[in-house]
């Protein structure tokens, strides 16, 4: 049986490519390969999300080179959660009152 990725999943696809699941379809599913945080601006303009990502495609032909690490209940289990977030926020604990 083939390994069908789903979100939540952590993945290696190759040796410069691993991360989380964090979109899955049958046309392709996005790997989360990078997180950090927004600049002053972007935050302001779209509060909504606090990070920026870097996503990469993969398709459904290219899931067989794919390598399942681990699951994960959610994106807030923090303690199984190794994606790390590069660099340091500090303006947005001044904005909150």
């Amino acid at each position: 049986m083939t390994y069908i990725p789903k979100v939540n999943d952590y993945v290696i696809w190759t040796k410069d490519v691993e991360g989380w699941i964090y979109f899955a379809d049958k046309e392709y599913v996005t790997i989360e390969h990078g997180v950090r945080p927004k600049n002053k601006i972007n935050y302001e303009c779209c509060p909504i999300h606090a990070n920026e990502r870097v996503l990469v495609l993969c398709y459904p032909e290219q899931w067989k080179e794919l390598t399942y690490v681990k699951s994960r209940e959610s994106v807030y289990e923090e303690s199984k959660n190794n994606m790390e977030t590069v660099g340091k926020v500090t303006w947005r604990e001044s904005n909150q009152k």
